[in-house]
C-alpha cells in the first residue's frame, strides 16, 4: 500500500524488525507481555491480555515507583524509542515543516481588545515566547498598559503549564486565576491583587478552574472535583483571607451521572449554579449581593428536559427543548415565578433550524442558529422594529458571536472565517448596520493567497439514504483523481459540530497536493439535534458507517483512491478511527488516532475512571445487557481481528484524564499481536501531557508537524534532501 519504493523499503524493513537498510538504528518494535485477565459481565467472558498496563494516579505520582509502574513506563518509553528510530530519517523534514508552519504565524501577535467594566483587556504574544501575556488598559486604548499575568514567567520550570479561569472582581482590584501543571485539568485557584501584584495565601486545590465573584468583592464561589473520578460535584463559598478549611459547601451534586458548575449572569445580578447531564439540566440562582443567602431552583430536573439560563430585567431567558422542541427554542419567565408552567415562547421551535445560542443586550437579542449545516447570526430588537440576519456569502464557512461582555451597547462582535478565508474579528453596529473589521488573521511568509485555494461542499448518500455533507478544500492546481492524496477528518460525538474554519498549518498539506475533507457525520449537530440523536447510544454505529460511506463516495467520485486516502480523528474521533479500520481497513492507506477512546466497554463498566458515569447518556450504560452487547459490537479494542490494517500512528498523553493512556497502549499491543500485515504501527506517548497535548503554542505546532510528516511520508511528499539513509 505504500507507493514510494524508498519509503516502502524503510518502513517495511522497520516493521519486519530488520536493520540492514536503516541508518544506525535498530528499529524493533516492543512486544508487550501477555498477562490474561478474565473479565465477566452478563455471563459474557472477555480476556484482556494487557489489562496490566493500567496504573492508578497514586502509582503514577509516587516518588518511589513500584514494579508494575516501572514495567508500564518502560513499555511506553520503548514504544517512543521505536517511533523515534523509525521516523529518524524524517526528523529534518519535521523540523523544516515546523519552521514553515511557525513562519506563517505572527509571533508578536495580540487579540482585539475588548471592554469590560471600564477596562480594555488584551491578550498578546511576544516573539519567541510560548505563552500569552494578559494585560489591560483603563478607560481607553491610549492608557498605560498594565500586565496582569505573564504566563511565560509563570510556566518557567514546568514541562506543562496551563493558566485558566481568569476572573476579575467587580471593583477591578483582584483576579482569581487557575493553574494546571500536570495536564489532568485539576486546577489550583489563587487570587492576585492587581494593584500591588501580591498573590494572596488563599490556595484552593482540585477545582475545575472556574470561579465567580459575589458583588461584595470578597466572596468567591468555585467548583470542586471528585479526586478519583474527576467529576465536578460540589460548589463551595470562600471568603478572601480566610482558611480554605472554613469554606462552606453550598451545593453537592449527588447524582453521579451529573456534573455541576457555577457562573454569573451577564447582568451581574445573579450567581447561578448549574447541574448537567447529557439529557437533563437544572439551575438555581442567588442574588449576587447576598452571597450567604440560599439558592432557589428555577425548575427541578426532569429526564429529557434541558435549559440554559440568562437574565434580563425582570425575566430569566431559557434556551430549552421543553415541549419536544428538538432543535431548541427560546423561552422566558419572571424571576419571581420560575417553574416551567410559567415559561412562554420568545423564539418558537423550528423543524429546520437549530437554535445554538443567544446573547442579550440592552436593546437587542442576538441568536446563533444553524440551518442546513450553516451558521447564521440573527439580530432582533426587543421593541420588534427590526429582525434580520447578517449576510454570509461563501458556500461553507464558520461564524460565531464572542467577546461581548458589555450589556449596554449597540456593537456586537463576531468572528468569521472559512477553509480559504483567514479568521476575522468584526464589530457590527446593530443600529446603523455598519461594520468594522477589527482584525484579520495574518498569514506570514509571503506565499498565501486565498485565491489559490478552492473549497466546496458535496453530499454523500449514507447506506440508509441520509445525505451526509463533506466540506472540501484543496489548492487550485491540485488535480482530483485516483492518485490525489486526501485526508478525511471527523469527530461525530456529543453533538459537537466541527466548524469549516481556516487553518494556516493545514496549508502545508494543501500546498503539497493534499485535499482536506471534513465529514459532517451523525453524532454532530450539523443538521440539527436529530443528527446528533442519530449518532449516539443504540444509533452510534451510524457515526462509523457515515464516515465509511463518505470515504466510498470520495473514492467512487475519483477525488482519491484507497491507496491515497487517509483518515484522522481524536478522542471520540479516535474511537471513530478504531471502528472504521475494524470495519473497512482496506479503504485507507494511513490513519492517525489521537488520544483515542478505544476500550469502550471496559471503561464504561468502570465507574471509578474519570468521567465514566456522566457518559451513560452518550454511549449507554453497559450494566444493562442491551447496551453491553451493542457497545461491545463496535468497541475497537474488543473487535481487533487477525487481518490486515492500514499504516497507523497512535498518540496519547500519560496524564490524560479524559481518555486514559492505557486505552491506546493496550490497543496498539493487541493490534501488534493479531494484525497480519507489515504496515507501520507506531505509538507515541507524551509523558508530560494530557488530553490536549503540549501546552506551549510552538510545542503544539511540533506535534502537528509530526502528524503531517506521517501522512506526507506515506505519500512520498518529503523533500528529497531531507531523506537520509
Amino acid at each position: 500500500m505504500i507507493i514510494s519504493i524508498l519509503f516502502s523499503l524503510i518502513f517495511t524493513v522497520a516493521c519486519k524488525n530488520e536493520t540492514k537498510n536503516m541508518k544506525s538504528t535498530d528499529a524493533k518494535y516492543p512486544v508487550a507481555e501477555i498477562q490474561p485477565t478474565k473479565l465477566e459481565k452478563h455471563g459474557d467472558i472477555r480476556v484482556d491480555n494487557y489489562f496490566w498496563m493500567r496504573l492508578s494516579d497514586a502509582q503514577k505520582n509516587a516518588e518511589t515507583k513500584d514494579e508494575q509502574t516501572k514495567k508500564v513506563v518502560n513499555y511506553l518509553e520503548a514504544e517512543n524509542e521505536y517511533y523515534d528510530k523509525v521516523t529518524d530519517y524524517t526528523k529534518k523534514f519535521q523540523e523544516d515543516l515546523f519552521e514553515e508552519m511557525k513562519g506563517r504565524i505572527k509571533e508578536d501577535d495580540s487579540s482585539v481588545p475588548y471592554k469590560d467594566n471600564g477596562y480594555f483587556y488584551i491578550t498578546r504574544y511576544e516573539t519567541g515566547k510560548q505563552y500569552p501575556i494578559y494585560s489591560r488598559k483603563k478607560g481607553n486604548l491610549e492608557a498605560e498598559e498594565k500586565i496582569l499575568f505573564n504566563v511565560n514567567e509563570l510556566a518557567e520550570g514546568h514541562d506543562y503549564f496551563q493558566l485558566g479561569g481568569l476572573n476579575i472582581s467587580p471593583d477591578n482590584k483582584m483576579a482569581v486565576f487557575a493553574t494546571d501543571t500536570v495536564s489532568r485539568r485539576q486546577y489550583i485557584l489563587k487570587v492576585k491583587n492587581l494593584e500591588t501584584g501580591e498573590i494572596y495565601e488563599d490556595k484552593i486545590e482540585n477545582t475545575t478552574g472556574g470561579s465567580v465573584w459575589a458583588n461584595d468583592n470578597k466572596t468567591i464561589f468555585y467548583t470542586k472535583k471528585n479526586p478519583e473520578t474527576l467529576r465536578s460535584e460540589k460548589i463551595f463559598r470562600h471568603v478572601l483571607g480566610t482558611p480554605t478549611t472554613d469554606d462552606v459547601e453550598v451545593f453537592h451534586e449527588k447524582d453521579d451521572t451529573f456534573g455541576t458548575y457555577v457562573t454569573k449572569s451577564k447582568s451581574d445580578d445573579y450567581i447561578i449554579i448549574g447541574s448537567y447531564s447529557t439529557l437533563s439540566t437544572e439551575a438555581q440562582f442567588l442574588d449576587a449581593n447576598n452571597p450567604t443567602g440560599n439558592f432557589t431552583v428555577i425548575q427541578e430536573r426532569e429526564k429529557d428536559l434541558e435549559y440554559n439560563v440568562s437574565h434580563y430585567k425582570d425575566h430569566f431567558y431559557m434556551l430549552t427543548n421543553k415541549d419536544d422542541a428538538t432543535n431548541f427554542k427560546l423561552m422566558k419567565t419572571s424571576v419571581t415565578n420560575t417553574s416551567k408552567e410559567s415559561w412562554v415562547d420568545v423564539i418558537p421551535h423550528r423543524e429546520d433550524t437549530l437554535l445554538e445560542d443567544f446573547s442579550i443586550f440592552k436593546d437587542y437579542l442576538v441568536l446563533e442558529e444553524r440551518t442546513n449545516g450553516l451558521n447564521k447570526i440573527r439580530i432582533k430588537r426587543w421593541d420588534k422594529k427590526e429582525d434580520y440576519y447578517l449576510p454570509f456569502n461563501e458556500e461553507t464557512y464558520a461564524a460565531g458571536v464572542f467577546g461581548n461582555p458589555e450589556f449596554d451597547t449597540d456593537i456586537i462582535r463576531y468572528s468569521y472565517n472559512s477553509f480559504t478565508t483567514p479568521s476575522s474579528v468584526i464589530d457590527f453596529n446593530m443600529n446603523d448596520k455598519s461594520k468594522e473589521v477589527k482584525k484579520e488573521q495574518e498569514v506570514l511568509g509571503g506565499k498565501f493567497n486565498k485565491d489559490n485555494y478552492v473549497s466546496k461542499r458535496v453530499w454523500a448518500t449514507a447506506r440508509d439514504g441520509k445525505k451526509v455533507a463533506i466540506s472540501l478544500v484543496h489548492h487550485k492546481d491540485t488535480e482530483l483523481n485516483e492518485s490525489t492524496p486526501l485526508l478525511q477528518y471527523a469527530y461525530g460525538s456529543y453533538g459537537y459540530t466541527i466548524p469549516d474554519s481556516f487553518s494556516s498549518t493545514r496549508l502545508s498539506l494543501l500546498d503539497r497536493g493534499f485535499v482536506f475533507a471534513l465529514s459532517h457525520i451523525r453524532g454532530s449537530e450539523y443538521l440539527g439535534r436529530e443528527w446528533y440523536e442519530g449518532g449516539k447510544m443504540l444509533n452510534k454505529k451510524n457515526t462509523f458507517t457515515d464516515f465509511i460511506d463518505c470515504s466510498k463516495f470520495l473514492i467512487e467520485n475519483k477525488y482519491t483512491s484507497a491507496k491515497h486516502l487517509y483518515a484522522m480523528g481524536g478522542s471520540a474521533g479516535g474511537l471513530l478511527m478504531g471502528a472504521i479500520i475494524n470495519m473497512n481497513p482496506e479503504l485507507y492507506n494511513g490513519i492517525i488516532a489521537a488520544v483515542p477512546f478505544v476500550d469502550v466497554i471496559s471503561t464504561m463498566l468502570d465507574d471509578s475512571i474519570p468521567l465514566t458515569t456522566g457518559e451513560y447518556d452518550e454511549w449507554g450504560n453497559p450494566n444493562d445487557k442491551e447496551y453491553y452487547d451493542y457497545i461491545k459490537s463496535y468497541s475497537p479494542y474488543d473487535q481487533v481481528e487477525a487481518k490486515a490494517y492500514p499504516n497507523m500512528l497512535v498518540t496519547t498523553g500519560f496524564h490524560d484524564s479524559q481518555v486514559q493512556y492505557w486505552e491506546p497502549a493496550k490497543w496498539v499491543a493487541k493490534l501488534r499481536e493479531l494484525k497480519t500485515d507489515t504496515n507501520l504501527l507506531m505509538l507515541h506517548t507524551n509523558m508530560e501531557a494530557g488530553h490536549g497535548g503540549a501546552s506551549g503554542r510552538f510545542e503544539a505546532l511540533k506535534e502537528t508537524a509530526k502528524d503531517y510528516t506521517f501522512f506526507l511520508a506515506l505519500e512520498n511528499k518529503l523533500d528529497v534532501e531531507s531523506i537520509k539513509l
